[in-house]
């Protein structure tokens, strides 16, 4: 099935950009507008189970990476740069090994093709746990979940996927149910054999321990052709806390 997307911008450097764990491609509209008046057309995917893009119970990186391969065919994009954030940095690394043929530029954002064991388990319990039968608003949602996640920003991060079923109920974009059951697939690591010889940028929040100085070596196994780059004033979710330095290294590398 064909993943769902947002097309902005008519530049002829496609950029094609994919969203992190429970995230979606609204959460790069920001950094799509300033892309695109850099003359890029810009591409923001919703992965499966995210957005609104299909459900299906089969989740692995492998899959997620040949979802893309059908969605560039569909639309004929035979040579582009490819920007992942965390999950999404994952299917982007695993697409870069399967199809390098695809690649001009690749960045990975705040991860690496290792296992990440995190607290996921605890924050697709507390979703799970909203009723919408007792909850009608966004605010009721909120104020329920903060007794469990007390981040107000990253509240709103998750909230961002509710949507109104109908006129009386709030539902969630996200399959919450599949990827409870697939979290494994999401936290392991990528294929020992994962490779890609073209010009690759990791960009680490300097806040952030998603990239350290005990795991950075798997970096130069697997993407032996690559930068990294710390941006300051950020955590994992780098775009979004430094969009002005993120825009602007990303825009290095991908111009020069």
């Amino acid at each position: 099935m064909l993943l769902k997307s947002k097309i902005y911008g008519e530049g002829s450097h496609i950029l094609v950009v994919l969203h992190g764990f429970l995230g979606m491609s609204d959460n790069w509209k920001s950094y799509s507008n300033k892309m695109t008046a850099n003359g890029f057309k810009v591409h923001l995917i919703d992965q499966r189970n995210h957005g609104d893009s299909f459900h299906n119970e089969n989740f692995s990186y492998e899959i997620l990476a040949n979802d893309l391969k059908y969605y560039v065919d569909y639309h004929n994009l035979t040579k582009f740069s490819l920007i992942g954030h965390s999950m999404g940095g994952k299917t982007a690394m695993m697409f870069s090994s399967l199809f390098q043929e695809n690649i001009r530029k690749l960045i990975i954002v705040d991860i690496l093709p290792i296992y990440y064991k995190n607290d996921h388990i605890n924050i697709l319990k507390s979703l799970k746990s909203l009723d919408f039968n007792k909850i009608n608003s966004r605010l009721e949602a909120d104020i329920s979940l903060s007794k469990s996640i007390p981040d107000r920003s990253f509240r709103a991060f998750l909230l961002k996927n509710l949507f109104r079923k109908n006129n009386s109920k709030l539902a969630f974009k996200i399959n919450l149910d599949i990827i409870y059951d697939n979290l494994s697939e999401i936290e392991k690591a990528l294929p020992s054999d994962l490779f890609f010889q073209g010009e690759t940028l990791f960009i680490k929040g300097k806040k952030s321990n998603y990239i350290n100085d005990k795991n950075i070596s798997k970096i130069h196994e697997h993407f032996p052709n690559f930068k990294l780059v710390n941006i300051s004033d950020s955590g994992h979710w780098v775009h979004a806390e430094n969009l002005k330095d993120f825009v602007t290294e990303t825009l290095n590398f991908l111009k020069s």
